[in-house]
């Protein structure tokens, strides 16, 4: 790799402009060819990709070798990059008369606005013309995320549902056991802070906006609470959500690390590596990136384990594979998506380090052989099966900039939990009403 390792890991999710998308008409809503032909198939095919530069990018890059070989009338181009500069480059893509790239990776809070907009080509029928593709065989929330209006959007890639990682040997060492609920987990990293000998309880990650309400709400379903109820009526500002702001400032006043209030993704995983934290609420990937002993925590690899949030719900994130509505050559772009979410090099990509999407990989000995272990594929499983996304619909990357904006308010003392998640509340209640 020829960047560096804590840009390769970056994930720290930005808010891009969406000017150019709402100054632009809508297209048309798209239709879904049949699955191509042999004549479709023989014709000489390049295709551009774009992809957000993660571990996983490398991955795929490796594998596509070998589709490449198996479909010589096949090119493969990516164009990867880091998140912030790419969902404009997809908008742009998409109100072209012909577009820049034949397949997109789509975060799930872009997939029910560009589902929605006639942007995304349905799959339907590519799925069932694919032998032995086993669609369902995708864990549920991951499938969920990428089907809107009752049509699928987008296959998963790859998830990111955030999960508990732990110093084992500090828990062992201290006869602590790990905790399972969020009243436990607030105690443990207390006891666990040593501000004498610059040891905290818990790596934050307090920065406003995406960080933020992505940590935070891992919080609100452990204390019972969540963005909305099932009539979609806003309830962050309840009883429940103000109880889990308040808990989460005290951790962060009495067991974060000092100065720590900006803190993304990065800035957290380097206090974990660094043996600064005992614990770390982080995407479930990240063990085997700190268990590697050629990886960032250096000689403290192997001491790092992976449990479910406290409170047992995890906020679920993951990319999805999709064809824009006006690519050029989306039979293709289907022959390509499909063999690298196909059961047989979706476990060769999970073994290679790539994060699980599919329940017969998960659940396979051999994976857990070559890969990194029955007990992390099996809490992955754990954390997947009930897990939700931060927010849905057309406006989602909105509601979490704003709700993360307010949440960090109340973490620097700016504003009170319950003025902050009222202010929040209020904000999403207008969002939602346009």
């Amino acid at each position: 790799m020829n960047r560096t390792l804590w840009s390769t890991l970056t994930l720290t999710l930005l808010l891009a402009l969406l000017v150019s998308a709402c100054a632009a008409p809508a297209p048309p809503a798209a239709q879904a060819p049949a699955a191509g032909g042999e004549e479709a198939a023989m014709e000489e095919v390049t295709l551009n990709v774009i992809m957000e530069e993660v571990p996983d990018y490398d991955i795929v890059a490796k594998l596509t070798a070998q589709f490449e070989a198996d479909n010589p009338n096949i090119k493969v181009v990516f164009d990867a990059m880091p998140y912030d500069a790419m969902r404009d480059k997809i908008l742009t893509s998409f109100l072209a008369p012909t577009a820049t790239y034949d397949i997109i990776i789509v975060d799930n809070p872009w997939m029910d606005e560009f589902g929605n907009a006639g942007y995304l080509t349905p799959l339907d029928d590519y799925i069932a013309a694919t032998p032995d593709y086993n669609y369902e065989d995708f864990v549920g929330p991951l499938r969920d995320i990428g089907e809107v209006g009752g049509k699928v959007m987008g296959v998963p890639y790859y998830n990111y549902a955030l999960g508990l990682i732990v110093r084992q040997d500090v828990f062992e060492e201290k006869g602590v056991a790990v905790p399972t609920t969020l009243d436990d987990y607030l105690q443990t990293v207390k006891d666990l802070t040593d501000k004498e000998n610059d040891f905290y309880g818990a790596a934050m990650q307090p920065q406003r906006g995406y960080k933020i309400f992505e940590e935070w709400k891992n919080w609100l379903y452990g204390a019972g609470g969540d963005l909305l109820d099932d009539q979609g009526n806003v309830i962050i500002n309840n009883e429940a959500g103000v109880q889990a702001l308040d808990m989460y400032i005290d951790a962060y006043n009495n067991a974060a690390p000092p100065n720590s209030l900006n803190w993304g993704f990065d800035e957290a995983l380097r206090a974990m590596a660094a043996g600064q934290a005992a614990t770390m609420l982080s995407y479930n990937w990240m063990l085997p990136t700190l268990n590697n002993p050629e990886g960032p925590a250096g000689d403290l690899a192997g001491n790092f384990q992976l449990y479910e949030v406290p409170g047992g719900k995890a906020v679920l994130g993951s990319w999805h594979w999709a064809i824009p509505h006006n690519a050029s050559n989306k039979d293709a772009a289907w022959k390509f998506i499909s063999w690298i979410t196909s059961p047989a090099v979706d476990k060769e990509r999970v073994i290679m380090g790539g994060a699980p999407i599919r329940t017969s990989v998960i659940t396979d000995p051999e994976v857990w052989e070559k890969g990194f272990g029955e007990q992390y594929y099996t809490t992955v499983l754990s954390i997947l099966e009930d897990a939700e996304p931060l927010a849905r619909g057309d406006h989602a990357e909105e509601i979490i900039e704003v709700v993360g904006t307010e949440l960090n308010a109340a973490v620097a003392g700016q504003k009170s939990s319950q003025q902050a998640l009222d202010d929040a509340a209020k904000q999403v209640e207008e969002i939602l009403a346009r």
